[in-house]
């Protein structure tokens, strides 16, 4: 599988990262925006205004015309979660058959429960999905810091194809073929971001933040393991790696959020259209009570954003839950 051209479909800050990430992998990359405007400012400008002091390398060809997927020999498909089934679904016509789409968002759509391969493999029939998905910031990744993440695939040679083609000195992929496992780590890490940053907003102290963090992890195992997710992928990059980080960091969106509604901030009003973990959090426990499965902590934050609890109350409900083993 000779993976040379690759084309990234959204250039937000995300796709901007990764375009700039493969042409380090040594690959010809077309960045592809959603709007003829942004393409052109972007191919003048060479920069991306959601990445202040990242210039955009040279060698990237920048266009609005999605039909340019058509030469690709893979695909990057990112776009925010909500959004993946309607640019999976404009892209479809483009794509030969067996092409890799890897899904580079960390949500489950509302509405359907899909996931996002399954959402890809609907839309775009001759698409080969895949994710990926752990511990990265777009601002890090678009400098070249280092950065590890987890790319996987159901066939095993596959995975290790694409791992081997978007990597580089600066940005190394694990290659897995526990697709599912990949895609409940980045979904559920959002929603518990949020608590986090709740956690932090409200000024409960270093100590409530380990066990929310460690409690919700807990949370993410178990939700994991009921929906056929190896242990060992939620310990890695994608589930245990990508919750510490955006548990702790105000570069997630998630966190941010989080902590704009510990001071107060309603939700609507607290940044959370930017917050994946915003949509996730409600489909998220209606599928953990489709199979039983306790997320006091995911529950406690779908209740705040649909404002169906106070701050304050939540709090309290989970601080009053009887005492058990651990």
């Amino acid at each position: 599988m000779r993976l040379e051209r690759i084309a990234v479909v959204g250039a937000g800050a995300w796709g901007t990262a990764l375009a700039n990430a493969l042409v380090r992998a040594g690959r010809a990359v077309t960045l592809i925006a959603r709007r003829e405007a942004a393409a052109t400012a972007m191919r003048e400008s060479r920069a991306n205004p959601r990445l202040p002091d990242v210039r955009l390398d040279e060698r990237i060809a920048v266009t609005a015309d999605i039909g340019a997927a058509a030469d690709a020999d893979a695909v990057l498909l990112v776009v925010p979660a909500q959004s993946l089934r309607a640019a999976a679904s404009a892209l479809a016509p483009a794509l030969r058959h067996g092409t890799p789409v890897i899904a580079c968002a960390k949500g489950i759509e509302r509405g359907t429960r899909k996931f996002m391969t399954e959402v890809i493999a609907e839309s775009a029939p001759a698409a080969l999905p895949a994710i990926l998905s752990g511990p990265s910031f777009a601002a890090d990744v678009a400098r070249g810091l280092p950065t590890a993440v987890t790319l996987a695939a159901r066939d095993r040679k596959v995975a290790e194809a694409l791992a081997h083609s978007v990597g580089s000195p600066s940005f190394r992929p694990y290659h897995a073929t526990d697709v599912r496992g990949v895609e409940i780590g980045g979904a559920a890490k959002n929603v518990l971001a949020i608590a986090a940053g709740i956690v932090t907003g409200r000024g409960l102290g270093a100590s409530a933040a380990a066990a929310l963090t460690t409690r919700g992890f807990a949370e993410l195992m178990r939700f994991g393991e009921a929906y056929g997710a190896r242990g060992e992928t939620l310990t890695g990059l994608s589930g245990l790696g990508d919750l510490i980080l955006t548990c702790s960091s105000p570069q997630s969106r998630n966190f941010s959020l989080g902590v704009a509604l510990g001071r107060g901030a309603r939700p609507g009003a607290a940044g959370d259209k930017l917050a994946e973990g915003a949509f996730t959090a409600a489909v998220l426990t209606d599928m953990a009570l489709a199979r039983d499965v306790d997320l006091p902590v995911a529950a406690a934050v779908a209740a705040v954003l649909e404002e169906r609890i106070s701050i304050d109350g939540a709090i309290e409900a989970l601080l009053t839950r009887p005492l058990k083993g651990e």
